[in-house]
Order: C-alpha cells, then structure tokens, then sequence
C-alpha cells in the first residue's frame, strides 16, 4: 500500500510542475516574473570497461513550476 501511495505523490507532483510550467508560459506576457527560470542540470556518468552510462537529467524550474509542485503535494494531502 505505501509503494501506491509514493507513485500518486509522484504522479501528483510531476502533473502539477507540468501543469504550473504550463500555465507559467502562457502567463509570462502579462506577468514576466511568472517566466524568469532557473536551470538545474545533473549529469552522471560512469565506465566500468564493460558498462558505460552517460545520463543528462535537467530540471528547469520557475515560480509557477513550484507553485504548481505545491499544489500538487497540497491534492495529495487532501486525498
């Protein structure tokens, strides 16, 4: 039952930063503010001589992202 409970969380807080992204796009003409972003980037790799990796994960985020990440664990509490 908790592994159900960790994906909704997840689901709920990945649609709300899609969802506030979104909207923080559409708003930026009206509300520059809602658009100035900032970049957060990881970039893992490794090379055992039989595996090699190489990821490149990149989160941009704004202030309706969060807002959006807010709301999403705010519904998940109220579920």
């Amino acid at each position: 039952m908790k592994k159900k409970q960790t994906l909704v969380l997840i689901l709920l807080l990945v649609v709300g930063l899609l969802l506030g992204s979104l909207l923080g796009d559409i708003l930026a003409k009206p509300l520059p503010f809602l658009a100035k972003s900032q970049q957060i980037s990881w970039h893992p790799q490794g090379d055992f001589h039989i595996l090699k990796y190489d990821f490149n994960i990149q989160v941009k985020l704004n202030l309706a992202s969060i807002l959006g990440l807010a709301l999403g664990y705010w519904v998940y509490r109220k579920i």
